[in-house]
């Protein structure tokens, strides 16, 4: 069973208004009469084909008899009344569910029959539902076209007046791209009240000029805002000049936004009077709510369908023309431009619009998400993708709500404008690495490293970083690939340039000697032009522009980086140097960067006199870094879209009885024994080493002439439940050559570990091969996380490992291979061997589809994994199941 069932949830319908979807049951019967009671006699019919006065009734008590196997009813409501609502019923045997759909008359064409449908397919796909069939009469359009604009799989069959319609409950990205994009109109739609409002009003602007509500009012009223503002104060006449009311009953209409700055116990409070008052979105700036002072505060919003900014944030603020709200008690009013800027923290939202209008770029919309109760990341990607206004998405973000829905949204959203993050939380993220066993080598760091790449958001390291980037990503083309040449007047200046790219993992190339050969026919005589190139001090503004116009429209770079010092012979001579870079000898097809050391700002962005403007930075590692973040972005879109393979020989129905009789007889969790685990790798046919169980010594000599290869040794390997790490324990005996070997090595196991030791397991010693390590791990937020590496006993010593979150495309699968440091052994390094790399990708993706699968895998280790030309094997295998049930990240729902 997934969520919906056991807890309502809340959920935007296509024109923003939140309704609550729940279980419907006995206690629904006359809500439901009513429903069907008000409708038309029209839509009576569509509904019911024919109208008895019995027709209302009998759907009332179906829904009355509760819930019983096979059948499922939820409900839509609105402020406490039922208005839709969405039944299944399966016919035995089969599993196809005919279900009915009934929406009330004045909520027609608003979404919620398809909200309906969303749900409760969700739910029949848990119960092991495939199919939807339903009967319609072939002139109820609005019907069909439900079904049809649902994004599932149709087919139709007329008969007569009637049509039979099948819908498929197969969840593909069809589907998907479709329920996103119904998401996306009911939730941009949703945030117009808090973001476009056409009156504010502010709650708990003090009398005294210190107080934060009184200054996000002087900020609403001295930044030009559009709209009417209001303020509420129960015993000022006026507050900062604007006219106060003693409550929000009292105002003279219901505004779009209400900014609340009361003291915490206020807050649920004063949220229930703007929901009734008919105020259409809160901003909430007071902080330090406690779980019933959130509670209450959720509960209004959802109730009344407010959206929610905060608690505990800066405020927000739009800079678009006809709005021109700030609405944050910051010092300085936000600079209008095309940043678009989301953060959790205020501080850092602060530095953001600070840096952002030294800059000159400015920003669109502006929001401190604080606490997060609502409003997320997720939802600004959306707005900022439909405004008209951003060009560019910047996140500050600590937590995430639901990061696969922001993983999807943030790959579409950053196919249009660069998608830039801090990524926060490293050194706690370090800290809990420390674990018992090789799959916490996926830390949350790592686990968000592989959502930022996947979903193509440049993640930095600090908000320096971030505003190097932007800067960068706002005012030059991208490269087309890390080649870069660098530009000095002063050759030691070029080295640190040159380093610096270099650690940062961009390349700087030999020039061609025909190029070599241009660019010292416009330099001094004793100038340069391997790469660096050395203009010396001696370059003349003209030179330098010739010489950076010509590298910027060769082919043979892919970015110049220009970095000049101040000399006394630029000084003496009156020459600009600056000036080659902001006057090009017409357009640069390349990103042109430079590096000032004299600067005193970080970064600046010098205009132009062909209208862009040339990022200028005081330290080459910034400027290099800037460039890296660009090249990656650039690669990252040039990409095609990759695709999940379909995988044969997979056995999803049998792995999950294997893991629903393990939970049966352990409730709590725990390690899968050997022969268990062996059997669910078996069902997504990850290829396993031979090997056999052996409870005694005489099964061991047994197992051991049965396995032994052509050299006669095999392994013995000790288990009892929670064993992890078997070279640590000295729980394993290599190299067994004989019967009397095995013997012995049985006998010091059951010496050294007594009764713990539960049997043991024998293999034929494995041949040559590199040793990986591959495994997954379900992370509580981010869902399943598919990592490989280095295997081994000293993969956690080396921690060379890379991470993706499942499910896998081949794309993925490829970047998981070439990641981790030692790839080049996979590859032939050193006149080795090439690996199967085909059998290590369906290795991962058969890894991925277990675990997509199967909620209730909390780990999987296959450790080492044994790579080499001909194939693969998993030598060891350790598998640990936890009680879980699956949940659809991508059903719409609010936080």
């Amino acid at each position: 069973m997934t969520g919906i069932q056991e807890v309502p949830v809340h959920a935007l319908l296509a024109d923003g208004t939140t309704v609550r979807i729940r279980q419907a049951g006995p206690a629904d019967r006359e809500e439901v009469l009513r429903l069907y009671q008000k409708m038309s006699p029209e839509n009576l019919r569509l509904r019911f084909f024919y109208v008895s006065p019995a027709s209302p009734r009998q759907a009332a008590d179906r829904v009355a008899a509760g819930e019983r196997p096979g059948y499922r009813a939820l409900a839509a409501e609105c402020e406490g009344h039922l208005v839709g609502l969405a039944e299944y019923e399966v016919l035995p045997p089969d599993s196809t569910a005919e279900i009915s759909v009934a929406v009330a008359d004045d909520w027609h064409h608003r979404g919620v029959a398809t909200l309906l449908l969303e749900h409760l397919a969700d739910a029949a796909r848990t119960a092991g539902v495939t199919a939807f069939s339903a009967d319609a009469l072939s002139e109820n359009r609005d019907v069909l076209k439900v079904f049809h604009d649902l994004g599932l799989r149709i087919t139709r069959h007329f008969d007569g007046p009637e049509v039979h319609c099948t819908v498929e409950l197969t969840e593909d990205d069809t589907y998907l791209s479709a329920v996103e994009a119904r998401g996306r109109v009911a939730d941009v739609v949703s945030l117009q009240p808090l973001l476009q409002p056409r009156a504010v009003v502010v709650i708990g602007a003090g009398r005294r000029p210190g107080s934060v509500g009184r200054a996000i009012l002087r900020n609403i009223r001295t930044g030009s805002y559009t709209g009417l503002v209001f303020a509420v104060h129960p015993e000022a006449g006026a507050i900062a000049g604007v006219h106060a009311y003693r409550s929000v009953a009292d105002l003279p209409q219901a505004p779009d936004l209400a900014v609340i700055a009361v003291p915490a116990a206020a807050v649920a409070e004063v949220a229930e009077e703007c929901g009734k008052a008919g105020v259409g979105a809160l901003l909430v700036v007071s902080a330090d709510l406690d779980a019933h002072q959130s509670g209450g505060l959720m509960s209004a919003c959802r109730r009344y369908g407010m959206r929610l900014a905060g608690p505990n944030c800066l405020g927000l603020a739009n800079t678009e023309d006809g709005v021109c709200l700030d609405a944050t008690f910051a010092a300085r009013h936000p600079g209008p431009g095309t940043a678009g800027v989301a953060v959790q923290s205020g501080g850092v939202g602060i530095a953001l619009l600070d840096g952002l209008a030294r800059l000159g770029i400015g920003v669109s919309t502006f929001v401190s998400l604080g606490d997060k109760y609502d409003v997320s990341g997720n939802d600004m990607l959306q707005w900022w993708e439909s405004d008209g206004h951003t060009d560019l998405a910047l996140l500050h973000l600590e937590s995430f709500g639901n990061p696969r829905a922001f993983s999807r949204t943030a790959r579409r959203v950053a196919r249009s404008m660069p998608v830039l993050t801090v990524d926060a939380g490293r050194s706690e993220a370090g800290r809990r690495a420390a674990a018992s066993h090789t799959a916490a080598a996926a830390t949350p760091t790592m686990t968000r490293q592989a959502l930022f790449t996947q979903a193509g958001v440049t993640a930095t390291r600090t908000i320096g970083e971030l505003l190097d980037t932007a800067a960068l990503l706002h005012a030059q083309p991208l490269p087309h690939g890390p080649n870069v040449a660098v530009v000095s007047n002063a050759g030691g200046a070029g080295v640190l340039a040159a380093d610096a790219c270099a650690e940062a993992g961009l390349a700087i190339p030999p020039l061609a000697a025909d190029l070599v050969d241009e660019l010292l026919a416009l330099l001094p005589d004793s100038a340069t032009a391997t790469n660096p190139v050395d203009v010396t001090a001696a370059a003349s503004e003209e030179q330098l522009r010739a010489c950076i116009g010509l590298l910027a429209r060769h082919g043979a770079v892919d970015a110049v980086l220009v970095s000049l010092v101040p000399t006394a012979v630029a000084a003496a001579t009156g020459e600009d140097l600056v000036g080659a870079l902001t006057s090009p000898p017409g357009p640069l097809a390349r990103p042109v960067v430079t590096v000032l050391p004299a600067q005193a700002a970080r970064v600046e962005l010098l205009p132009a006199a062909d209208e862009t403007a040339v990022p200028a930075y005081s330290d080459a590692e910034d400027a290099a870094r800037a460039l890296a973040h660009a090249a990656t972005r650039a690669d990252w879109l040039s990409r095609l879209p990759g695709s999940v393979p379909e995988l044969p020989g997979v056995e999803t129905g049998r792995a999950r009885d294997l893991v629903a009789a393990y939970l049966d007889g352990s409730p709590e969790s725990g390690w899968l024994d050997p022969q268990a685990t062996a059997a669910l790798l078996a069902c997504y046919g990850i290829p396993q080493i031979t090997w056999a169980w052996a409870r005694d010594e005489e099964e061991a000599v047994v197992a051991a002439e049965r396995l032994a290869g052509p050299d006669g040794r095999v392994v013995m390997k000790a288990h009892w439940p929670g064993l992890l790490h078997k070279s640590e324990q000295h729980a394993l005996h290599l190299d067994l050559q004989n019967a009397s070997q095995v013997r012995a090595a049985h006998r010091d196991l059951v010496t050294r570990f007594g009764d713990r030791m539960t049997g043991v397991v024998v293999q034929p010693l494995a041949e040559r091969g590199t040793e990986l390590f591959a495994g997954v791990v379900q992370d509580e937020v981010f869902g399943p996380l598919v990592v490989f590496g280095l295997g081994g006993t000293a993969t956690e010593l080396l921690a060379d490992h890379a991470a993706r979150l499942a499910p896998l495309t081949d794309l993925d699968a490829h970047d998981l291979l070439t990641s981790p440091r030692c790839s080049p052994l996979l590859f032939g390094y050193a006149g080795s061997p090439a690996t199967d790399l085909g059998a290590l990708e369906q290795l991962l993706h058969r890894l991925s589809r277990m675990a997509s699968e199967l909620p209730q895998l909390a780990e999987a280790d296959l450790n080492p994994v044994l790579a080499g030309p001909h194939g693969i094997t998993t030598l060891d295998a350790r598998v640990r199941l936890v009680p879980r049930h699956a949940h659809d990240p991508y059903l719409r729902r609010l936080r």
